[in-house]
């Protein structure tokens, strides 16, 4: 079985940073890319960044320069690295691949 879990959210003042971190089993984690998502109330959801195997990477435009995503298949993890957080960045943070996706770890960032 397939199973993804998200740890490390949590509340944050703005201007803070995160770590997010996805452990994941049941499957060769290593040959898979591996995408983080967002999603706030009302089910809107954003596309963040997909690691790909040999730890390239992509990430939504918006989110670059404030957002890291890495890897370490050793440890079937992939983590989030997140950097002057906003009010807007809060959401529910969970990780994917193409056979499941997460159940999320939520992030609040407020004063």
């Amino acid at each position: 079985e397939v199973q993804l879990q998200a740890s490390g959210g949590g509340l944050v003042q703005p201007g803070g940073s995160l770590r997010l971190s996805c452990a994941a089993s049941g499957f060769a984690f290593g040959m898979y890319p591996m995408s983080w998502f967002r999603e706030f109330p009302g089910n809107e959801r954003d596309w963040i960044s997909t690691i790909n195997p040999d730890s390239s990477a992509i990430y939504e435009e918006a989110m670059k320069g404030r957002f890291t995503i890495s890897r370490d298949n050793a440890k079937s993890t992939v983590y989030l690295e997140m950097k002057a957080l906003e009010p807007e960045d809060t959401a529910v943070y969970y990780c994917a691949m193409s056979l499941a996706r997460g159940q999320g770890t939520l992030v609040t960032v407020s004063s």
